[in-house]
């Protein structure tokens, strides 16, 4: 309520009695924020009620005035616009009705306010709102000011019944709307100088979601939403008082003063809450947009449904995703049987596979795993470290399930180190996001670009980490590569790979500074460069994150200059390492069998078909093992590899590492010759448990003897359920290594992971006529990086141009099915 001297004051209809109030209630330090809002808005109501009575003698009836958009909330800023509407019956004569509209908007002119006015009967109201969204949104906030009250109340029931029958069309439309308005003013919760009111999470987007409960089609999550659209208009009103103006934009200039003015430490302090407030309203609208398309695709799905099962309802469709994850009406959610409580791998495993398929995470699934979901041991387990891998080399797609996990707390909650950098500011003009969406943007970046290293688990890891020694004092840098050291060794990396990625974040600027600022013809730039980075597989991934850095910055700070400049400079450090890189033979040369391996050797060959054995116990060095072990010994003979391979892929078993190499038979075994190939794998179920290592060698003996159409049953099991994958994954690389080995070819295959991936790259190696002598895989998230060993006929290398030809060819069989 106002004071008594306010209200006293504002009853003089005229403009210096509410200038006067209204001035001295926007200087009481003790009254802010919503109840000055609302005194300020019933001060005016006094006000424009006077004017409204002032000719009381001469109104005719059936007029009344009433307060719209923002004013009709009653949430009146200092600078605020006054939106009013002059409602008439059209009984009164026009001149009398034009007389009252001058005694109403010439006192508002006259103190320099702003002020969006009409004059409109009730039907010509109701149809300037179909035709106008703006206007109709305007209504939806009717506020009875002055004059006859049942006018305003038919016109607020008349309005609201038009909304809400009009919903299937209006809802898009205003979808439509926000949507715009977002790509013209950007994201409120990362810029510099936001537009409070425009910029996606604003306050319009906030109008938007009231007027989409209205429709009563669809509800936003209401946690925070209130407090966030508080703290906007809060902000809004010292921005207001500080500027003098009717302004929303956030201008650097005026940060400090309206800190001050909020009683907030500083400019920084004042942008995180900005930036906190517009995240909740943006991921309240994304929730709240997917539950209007689902409504509305299921009410022009149900009726002709509905005939189909004759009038029975049907229930919605769940197709698995991942362990304990399933898609269902376009979002990820929870299995009916998954145990959060007692999975704590779930909200990763749920995040990953979410991402992977293009889908957003469920609002109840987010909120399911935030409440009870089990913290994860330190260090992770295996599992849980490749599914975060997963998640961040998904792509674009993983902006949105980031966020959703955020909007929860779950990523402070997995990595606590986060919460410095949550919502930090960058005062650069370089940089386009805040510092964790820019540590977001640079792992969707670098899982492009995952082809060009051998360890995309780590790229992705140290995009994630690279600045996060940010609002740590001194050197971010150095900050961040002891933050990261901890991170990566608390996720559960090995401490070879806890000191690349540490070494990765220490020195995330070193290639581009030096490529700038340097002399590359001084044999002493590429020597330190190459004293720093150590190995040409770190400075390859440091390379890779580099270009990811940049181009996750913004638009200035990457260019084909620079890009060439910094390539030149990697070319002359790995050039002065690769004396460093020994020449090795297959990694599998002179590896003694161990004594189970021999023994399935043995029994393979005594029994001349495959021997199959499924062991589960723990690797040395892993909290937790990824997957089981597999172990398969066939006697030698082509197709081994696709028939394994192809074999596993039916029944839906994922690869995580596995080898191939060849194993002599022990001496004193009777009539022993040649050789037993021996596949050492780790492998994992998608979903469920896993098969009987019986099943696998029946049908691996089939596969092996040509009665099982491997090719054909993978082809019908996609037909019938096609994999959902929404990422786009950068194409395949086929290389052939030019440092490989002195006994063979090295076929090096980068590629995205996915069901019978293995199986085609077999049959590709085996259709260009090269034996595999042994291979290599290795699956790091999504990616498989894979090193096959293959000869010739003759037994030796591929010679010249036919390395390259089978690379290739490798290469166009699995561009045809990616």
């Amino acid at each position: 309520m106002t004071s008594v001297g306010v209200r006293t004051e504002a009853e003089d209809t005229g403009p210096s009695g509410y200038a006067a109030a209204r001035l001295r209630l926007l200087q009481e330090e003790s009254r802010s924020g919503p109840p000055r809002r609302s005194a300020l808005s019933e001060l005016t109501d006094d006000w424009l009620a006077g004017l409204f009575r002032a000719g009381a003698e001469k109104l005719p009836r059936g007029v009344a005035l009433v307060a719209v958009g923002g004013y009709g909330r009653g949430e009146l800023s200092p600078r605020s616009d006054l939106d009013l509407l002059l409602l008439h019956d059209g009984s009164a004569d026009t001149a009398e009705v034009a007389a009252l509209a001058d005694r109403l908007w010439y006192p508002v002119w006259d103190l320099g306010l702003a002020l969006d006015h009409s004059v409109r009967t009730p039907a010509q109201a109701r149809k300037t709102a179909g035709e106008d969204l703006k206007v109709h949104l305007g209504l939806l906030d009717a506020r009875h000011v002055a004059g006859d009250l049942g006018m305003t109340a038919g016109l607020r029931t008349a309005v609201l019944a038009d909304w809400r029958n009009q919903a299937p069309k209006r809802l898009p439309e205003l979808r439509e709307l926000c949507e715009e308005r977002a790509v013209r003013h950007g994201e409120l919760g990362h810029l510099l100088e936001p537009d409070l009111k425009e910029a996606r999470g604003g306050l319009r987007d906030a109008t938007a979601l009231r007027a989409v409960a209205a429709s009563w089609l669809a509800d936003a999550p209401r946690e925070g939403l209130a407090d966030a659209r508080r703290r906007l208009l809060d902000v809004r009103d010292a921005l207001h008082l500080t500027t003098g103006r009717a302004t929303d934009r956030l201008a650097l200039q005026e940060q400090d003063q309206v800190a001050a003015a909020l009683g907030l430490l500083d400019a920084d302090t004042l942008l995180r809450q900005v930036y906190e407030s517009a995240r909740v309203v943006s991921y309240a609208g994304d929730v709240t947009w997917r539950e209007v398309g689902r409504v509305l695709r299921a009410r022009s799905v149900r009726p002709r449904l509905r005939a189909m099962l004759g009038g029975r309802g049907a229930a919605a469709e769940r197709t698995p995703l991942a362990e304990g994850v399933v898609e269902q009406e376009g979002e990820a959610v929870l299995a009916r049987a998954a145990r959060p409580e007692r999975d704590p791998v779930l909200p990763l495993r749920a995040a990953a596979a979410a991402a992977q398929a293009g889908l957003p995470l469920s609002l109840h699934a987010v909120r399911r795993l935030a409440a009870v979901g089990r913290p994860l041991p330190t260090p992770w387990p295996a599992e849980a470290r490749e599914q975060l891998v997963t998640l961040l080399g998904a792509g674009p797609p993983t902006v949105e399930v980031w966020e959703a996990l955020e909007a929860e707390g779950l990523i402070t909650r997995l990595l606590p180190d986060w919460e410095r950098v949550r919502c930090r500011p960058q005062r650069n003009a370089v940089h386009t996001w805040t510092v964790d969406r820019h540590l977001v943007e640079t792992a969707v970046r670098a899982a492009a670009l995952t082809r060009r290293v051998g360890r995309p688990d780590l790229l992705l890891v140290a995009a994630l980490l690279h600045d996060i020694g940010k609002g740590w004092p001194g050197d971010h840098s150095v900050a961040g590569e002891i933050i990261a050291r901890d991170v990566a060794a608390r996720v559960g990396f090995d401490p070879g790979d806890v000191a690349v990625v540490a070494c990765l974040v220490r020195h995330h600027l070193l290639l581009v500074e030096t490529a700038t600022r340097r002399d590359l013809d001084d044999p002493a730039t590429v020597r330190g460069v190459a004293e720093a980075v150590g190995s040409v597989g770190t400075l390859e991934l440091l390379h890779a994150l580099t270009e990811a850095d940049a181009l996750a910055t913004g638009p200035a700070a990457w260019s084909a200059w620079r890009g060439a400049l910094v390539g030149d400079l990697v070319k002359r450090v790995a050039a002065s390492l690769s004396g460093d890189e020994p020449d090795s033979g297959s990694s599998s040369e002179g590896v003694a069998p161990t004594a189970e391996q021999e023994r399935l050797a043995v029994e393979a060959f005594r029994t001349g078909g495959p021997v199959v054995a499924l062991r589960a116990e723990e690797p040395v060095g892993e909290p937790e093992p990824l997957g089981v072990e597999l172990l398969v010994a066939v006697p030698e003979r082509a197709g081994v590899l696709p028939a394994v391979a192809g074999v596993l892929a039916l029944h839906r078993l994922t690869v995580r590492t596995a080898e191939l190499r060849e194993v002599s038979l022990p001496p004193g075994i009777e009539g022993a010759a040649g050789s037993v190939l021996l596949l050492d794998w780790r492998v994992a179920a998608e979903y469920g448990s896993l098969p009987q290592a019986a099943r696998l060698r029946a049908d691996l003996v089939r596969a092996l003897d040509g009665s099982l159409d491997i090719a054909g049953r993978l082809a019908e099991r996609d037909a019938a359920y096609p994999r959902r994958r929404g990422t786009v994954a950068p194409p395949p690389r086929v290389t052939v290594a030019s440092a490989g080995s002195r006994l063979a070819t090295v076929i090096e295959v980068r590629a995205q992971d996915a069901p019978g991936l293995l199986h085609r790259i077999g049959r590709a190696l085996e259709g260009a006529g090269v034996v595999v002598r042994s291979a290599h895989v290795s699956t790091w998230g999504a990616n498989a990086v894979d090193a096959f060993y293959v000869t010739g006929g003759d037994g030796g290398p591929l010679v010249g141009e036919r390395a390259v030809g089978v690379a290739r060819e490798v290469e166009e069989v699995l561009g045809v099915g990616a």
